[in-house]
Parts: C-alpha cells; structure tokens; sequence
C-alpha cells in the first residue's frame, strides 16, 4: 500500500504515530465532473515525491509519525454510508491522534465533523471552499456534497472563506444561520480579512478544504471549477496563522477529480497537507 510521504518504519508505524492519514474514497453524490473516487489514491502517489524538510518551518513533521490507514470503503445510499463514516471516525478519535481525511467528495466532512464534536467541545469549522453548500437537500438527499455546511451548521459553528458561488436561497438563509462568509471578491490578492477570519473561530477548529476553494489556474482537477479563487500563499498564510492562534484539532481535504497525465494539482494538494501538518505541530517540532 502507497503510504503518505512514502514513508516506510519506523515514521508509518500505526502505534507511535502522531498523525493519521485517512483515505475516503466515495463519490456518490457529485453532479458535474466525476472522478473524486480516486483522489484519495493520486494525493499518496504524489506525496511520496515531496521533500519531507519544511524549509518554511526549519523540520521534518514527519518524524512525529504519519500513518497512512487503509481506504474505508462505504456502501449502500448516502444516508447508510454517513452511518458507517460516523461510527468510524469515533473509533479512530479514541487512538487520541490526529486525524487528516483525504476524500473523495466533500460529502465526507459531516460525520466526521460530528464525531469530532463529541470529543472536543466549543468546536467550529474553518470550510475553505468556492460553495456554499448550504442548500437543505439535492438530488434528493441531504447527504449530498452541495449540503454539507447545511448539515455542519446543526453541529457547530462554520467559518467560510473563498465562496464564489451560491444559489439566491442559500443567500437568502445566511442571515439565520452561524455562518460567517468571507466571499473570494472581499479578499483574493489580500491578507488583511485574515485574522478576522480567525477571531471569528472558537477555541478548537475543524479544518476542512474543498480544493476548488484554491484559484482552479493551481488546482483545475476538481468537480466544478470556480474561477477566482485563493492564491497558494493566500492559503498557506491563513493556515499558518489558524495553527498559531487556534488548536486545530481535525481536518479533511476533498474533491480532487485527477487528470491523467497531469500531475501538478496531486501534487499541489498533497503538498498543502503536508504543509498544514508543519503549522499544526510546528511548536512540537521546535520543542523537540
């Protein structure tokens, strides 16, 4: 099996890591470009060609431990395959590490964000995104990846940076719900909305990253490409600046839809989670 980073023992071994890798390979519910079911797969493969010292950070966060599980594979409709997602993420956050979930569709975050909530309080979401995705239901399911702040909202606060595309209802919904909106035409090409951003989160944060968040000239292997997203140091900065003043305590990166024989947008992605994990432990690092 294809480990993140490529890393072999000691760094992969399940017990003495502090991080775990999390491949959720499901795509059931997208509605334009498909392909999300093997970007789980194409994030590993990519990651195993990145220089493991971050020059930015002066350490190798992979010395603390970074194990790569076993795809979980979900069955049956979305609402059964939510119920298996939940029931997993509970048993992985009794192992009391962290835990970075690679999809698949964005439909993965919810229940995962639900279990999250149970173990640490005062929990809100940090939702990088080009949507939304707060309509009450799609195609007929409330479980679909155009849903998921709808059903994060009933959990915790959500923080939204980079939205670019909502329909007149949900627009017309923000003003009754905890929802904060940071729209990409407020603040692409700046970094002062960014410690807004933040004083806007609680205490502890999910992370969760749709990659379409991300301007699709860097990252155009993705279901609905919006135009006029976040730059790669727009991004990086807001991640380093989360990890500094909130404990990050989860996060999940969604929807790369891989182009064959076009390898920077794998590359890109997996580059930024081996990044965010730098920010997350980066005090550890330096301690030990």
């Amino acid at each position: 099996m294809v480990t993140f980073g490529g890393l072999d023992e000691p760094f992969s071994r399940f017990d003495s890591a502090r991080i775990l890798i999390w491949p959720i390979p499901y795509e059931a519910t997208t509605t334009y470009g498909r392909g999300t079911i093997d970007g789980p797969r194409a994030i590993l493969e990519a990651s195993c060609h990145m220089e493991l010292y971050d020059e930015e950070i002066g350490g190798e966060v992979y010395r603390l431990g970074i194990h790569t599980l076993p795809p979980t594979q979900l069955t049956g409709p979305p609402e059964q395959a939510m119920h298996q997602l939940y029931a997993r993420a509970r048993e992985l956050l009794e192992e009391k590490k962290f835990i970075c979930a690679l999809g698949g569709e964005h439909a993965i975050t919810p229940p995962i964000v639900r279990a999250t909530a149970e173990v640490y309080p005062r929990l809100s979401v940090l939702q990088i995104d080009a949507h939304c995705d707060l309509r009450p239901q799609y195609d007929g399911t409330p479980y679909s990846h155009a849903c998921v702040a709808a059903r994060l909202v009933d959990i915790c606060p959500v923080v939204q940076v980079g939205v670019r595309s909502l329909s007149v209802e949900e627009a017309r919904a923000l003003a009754d719900l905890p929802v904060k909106v940071f729209y990409a035409h407020h603040i692409v090409g700046r970094t002062d909305w960014i410690d807004a951003a933040i004083e806007s989160l609680s205490e502890n944060v999910y992370l969760t990253i749709d990659v379409d968040g991300l301007d699709p000239s860097l990252i155009p292997a993705t279901g609905t490409p919006e135009p006029g997203g976040l730059s790669w140091y727009e991004t990086l900065t807001l991640l380093r600046r989360l990890a500094e003043h909130r404990h990050v305590v989860g996060m999940d990166v969604s929807e790369l839809s891989p182009i064959p024989h076009l390898h920077a947008p794998d590359f890109a992605v997996a580059k930024l989670i081996y990044k965010t994990l730098g920010y997350v432990f980066r005090r550890t690092l330096l301690e030990g």
